[in-house]
Formats: structure tokens, C-alpha cells, sequence
């Protein structure tokens, strides 16, 4: 059985498990699954920091970013795109499919956007109906400061979509107070529950937009006012994948009941940043690192798809490589999550090792002992166990 360290999905705990094996009922008739999935939504909105009312779609997580631009964009629509990584240049190809007119603002994939360049590049250019941003770049793991920027776009009266797919749970992400109209998440990241679900928090001023539109939604299925009066109406627009709603509602109260885990993710991240320096290897992301992801360039001598399958076939643990630009450059180990506890994560720093050297990679030091060392130098006792 291969452990999964990589950046989604991730493993999945086995009170979720079981809570999708639960016998369930008809969701289009049952008016308690209504309330059921209200309160999960609720609970959800509570988790990100919004009092704006929230959806659970059935589709992976892409299915979010694409309802929100199909349910923002008409034709003609100039779409500030902030693009410093492959999903964030990405949303430029959801604005274009529903007759946008995107435009990228190109910053360096390597490090977070820089608020100040942003603020001066908005002085003269602000005409913007909404703005996308990603908060953790999955590929690169580069993270961005949505709290700033999302209140630098509202300053201009600029909607803001923000996918925090990635990073939603194991970052601060306060969506109200960061002034972001439309956050975007996913299941199978950071909550640790199978791929297949995402959701949506909409904001009145984002509502408002859709429905003051000129003309209609050009999606069914990715139409966010289609969710509006769900409950009122007692009527989903498509029938909702219940058991996973079931596991999704296990999953966030696994989420609730654990406050310590923006610090632990933070803690483990910066022990295997540590470790990879101390190993003498380089890191992908030059400044803005993610707390959920580590993207490791691959050294000369050796080929991403080699670590990565000698990991998989020898030591059963799947880590991932990347895309775009960065494919065959990196090699990414996921902490997020269920992934995000010491000891997966010390024994995947130990198989790395090992691999790079029977590679004939030098590596300074052993990157499990370099990361223990740091977590228990650095952690509450408490955190360590």
C-alpha cells in the first residue's frame, strides 16, 4: 500500500471513510439531508472566516474557479488575471471560454506577487469587473498574501475570486477580512477527503454581479445563482453525491476539533525548508513559501520521474513531480493535511535521501534527522508527540 505524500489527495482519516459508507437517503426528497447539508455549509463558512453563504458542489476542485467565471464573466468582461504560477495564468482560460477578455498581470512564478508593484500597476490600470488570484500555487507552492491584496482590489471596487484549493485549512484564510468575494476550496487537499467535491463562498457584492447581469449564465452546471434558494425552495439543481457530503461533514469536524493545525502545518513546512537547505539541495520558491507544499529542484545527474518512481517502487511512498513550466524541474512533497503529522513526513525525508544517494546525489546531511532536529528545537511539546 503506498502512503500518499503527495500535494492532493491526500490521505484520507478512517472516521471519513466510514462516514461515506454510511446508508444514506434520497437528497432531492429528504427534507433532513436539507438541513444536513446546511449545517455543513455553515460549518464550512465558519472554518474560512465568512458569514456569506456557502455551496458544496459536485465536481473536483477546478469545478469551483470555472463556476465562478462562468457565473461572473459576460462577453466583453476585462478580467484582471494575477498570474505567478500555472494555476493562476490558468484562470485566464475560464475567463476567454465565457467570452472575457482576460488580463495577465505576470509576476515571478518563483515568489509571492508584491503588493507594492500591484498597487502601482492598479493606479493606472483598475477598469476591471473582477480579479483572480490563487492563494497557494500547487505547482510550485509559491504562496500569496490574499488578505492584502484582496483588500488592495476591493480599494478599487475590483470583485475578487480567490482559489485557495491548496491551501484552504493548513493557511490563514479569513475570506471576509481579506474582502474576497468568491474563495474557491476542494476536498481532497488539506481537509483530507476524497477527490470529487469543491465549494464556493459568494459574497453579496459577487451575487449581486450575477444577477444584475445582462445576460444569462452561460453554464447550468456551473451556475452559482442555480444554489441560491436551495433550502428555501428545498430543491438542489442537480442531485448532490451525498455519501460524499456525509465524509466531507466528518472531515471539517476533524478540522474544527484540531487548533493546532495552522501552527503544525507551519512547523512541519518550515522543517523540511530546513532540512533541504541543510541537505545542500535548493528549493523551487525563492520567497512566499507555501505551508502546505515544498517544491525541491532536482539536482543535475538525476531526473524528476527517477525520484519519484524509486520512491514509489522501492520505499511505497508516492510524492509528485510537477506541470508547466516546472515539469521534470521539481519534485514536490505534500504536507498537507493528513499528510501534515511528523512522522510521514520525517520517514518521506528519510526514503528521499536514500534515493538520492543510491543516485550518486550528494546530500550533506540526512534530511530526516535535519528535520527532526528543527521540529523539536522549534516545537511546543505539545505539538511533538
Amino acid at each position: 500500500m503506498l502512503k500518499l505524500m503527495t500535494p492532493g489527495p491526500t490521505q484520507v482519516r478512517e472516521n471519513v471513510r466510514l462516514a461515506r459508507s454510511r446508508e444514506f437517503t434520497n437528497p432531492d426528497l429528504d427534507s433532513q439531508f436539507f438541513d444536513f447539508y446546511k449545517d455543513t455549509c455553515c460549518l464550512l463558512g465558519k472554518l474560512i472566516g465568512t458569514a456569506n453563504p456557502v455551496y458544496i458542489l459536485s465536481g473536483e476542485g477546478i469545478l469551483a474557479l470555472e463556476a465562478a467565471c462562468a457565473s461572473l464573466t459576460e462577453v466583453g468582461d476585462k478580467v484582471l488575471v494575477l498570474n505567478n504560477g500555472v494555476f493562476g495564468e490558468g484562470f485566464a482560460d475560464f475567463v476567454r471560454i465565457y467570452g472575457g477578455e482576460p488580463v495577465l498581470y505576470n509576476a515571478d512564478f518563483r515568489q509571492e506577487i508584491k503588493i507594492d508593484k500591484l498597487s502601482e500597476f492598479l493606479k493606472e490600470n483598475h477598469d476591471f469587473k473582477y480579479a483572480t488570484l490563487v492563494q497557494c500555487d500547487t505547482p510550485s507552492g509559491v504562496l500569496n498574501n490574499v488578505n492584502e491584496i484582496g483588500s488592495l482590489l476591493k480599494e478599487y471596487g475590483i470583485l475578487t475570486v480567490v482559489d485557495a484549493v491548496s491551501s484552504m485549512f493548513g493557511e490563514e484564510l479569513k475570506v471576509d477580512e481579506s474582502c474576497i468575494d468568491i474563495a474557491c476550496g476542494g476536498s481532497q487537499k488539506v481537509l483530507s477527503a476524497p477527490p470529487g467535491v469543491c465549494f464556493v463562498s459568494v459574497s453579496k457584492e459577487a451575487l449581486t454581479c450575477m444577477k444584475e447581469r445582462k445576460t444569462p449564465i452561460a453554464s447550468y452546471y456551473g451556475n452559482l445563482l442555480n444554489f441560491t434558494c436551495y433550502y428555501e425552495k428545498q430543491w438542489f439543481p442537480y442531485t448532490m453525491p451525498i455519501s460524499d457530503i456525509y465524509g466531507i461533514s466528518e472531515a471539517l469536524r476533524n478540522v474544527a476539533e484540531d487548533k493546532d493545525i495552522i501552527m503544525r502545518h507551519k512547523m512541519i513546512a518550515e522543517g523540511v525548508r530546513h532540512a533541504v537547505r541543510q541537505g545542500g539541495l535548493s528549493l523551487y520558491i525563492k520567497k512566499g513559501f507555501s505551508n502546505t507544499v515544498t517544491a525541491i529542484e532536482v539536482p543535475e545527474g538525476i531526473k524528476a520521474e527517477t525520484v519519484v518512481n524509486r520512491m514509489k517502487d522501492k520505499y511505497h511512498i508516492l510524492i509528485a513531480g510537477s506541470i508547466g513550466s516546472m515539469s521534470g524541474k521539481v519534485i514536490r512533497i505534500g504536507h498537507m493535511g493528513e499528510n501534515a503529522n511528523y512522522e510521514d513526513v520525517a520517514k518521506t525525508l528519510k526514503a528521499l535521501t536514500a534515493v538520492l544517494l543510491e543516485q550518486g546525489i550528494p546530500v550533506k546531511t540526512d534530511l530526516e534527522e535535519a528535520f527532526l532536529e528543527y521540529v523539536k528545537l522549534k516545537s511546543q511539546p505539545f505539538l511533538f508527540s
